[in-house]
């Protein structure tokens, strides 16, 4: 599955790297560069991201699965002992 990206959400990816190296690094780097350093980013170290944020849901959806008994279980054979006590029985 390829990870999509929208043209904004790219502009702004690719105008914080630039930030990033001219803070951070000895050398500017220009937008093409830097597009395709992120281009780099996406296919590499993405899918990593994805799959992990995946697998994380999955294990809280399964958590919740399990504890839905908890909150939706009712008593079975409940009838009889609703009945008000001193209640002649025939």
């Amino acid at each position: 599955m390829s990870i999509e990206i929208s043209k904004e959400s790219r502009e702004q990816l690719i105008a914080s790297i630039q930030r990033y190296f001219k803070e951070n690094m000895d050398e500017p780097i220009g937008n093409l560069a830097a597009g395709a350093l992120l281009g780099f980013f996406i296919d590499e170290l993405a899918p990593l991201a994805y799959n992990q944020a995946v697998a994380d849901v999955q294990q809280r959806l399964q958590a919740r699965v399990a504890e839905i008994d908890m909150e939706v279980y009712a008593d079975e054979f409940q009838y009889w002992g609703k009945q008000a006590p001193g209640r002649k029985k025939k």
